[in-house]
C-alpha cells in the first residue's frame, strides 16, 4: 500500500480520464510508474555504458551497420 498526495490539478485530471475510459485511478498510476520506471533504468544503463566507456556508434552508422 502506498499514499500519494496528488495536486487538485493532478487529481482532477486523473479522475476524468479514469471516468471516461472506464478505468481506475489506481490503473494509470500504476502504468504511469511502470513507464518512468522503465525509462529510469534505461538512463541508468546508458549512464553506467558512458561511465565504463564502451564504444558509441552514432544512429547513422548503425543504420549503414543494419544496411537500413
Amino acid at each position: 500500500m502506498l499514499s500519494v498526495r496528488l495536486t487538485a490539478e493532478q487529481d482532477a485530471m486523473l479522475e476524468k480520464l479514469a471516468r471516461e475510459t472506464g478505468r481506475s485511478k489506481s490503473y494509470y498510476v500504476k502504468r504511469a510508474l511502470d513507464d518512468f520506471l522503465a525509462d529510469r533504468a534505461d538512463y541508468l544503463l546508458a549512464i553506467a555504458a558512458l561511465e565504463r566507456e564502451e564504444p558509441r556508434y552514432s544512429a547513422a552508422e548503425v543504420r549503414r551497420e543494419l544496411g537500413l
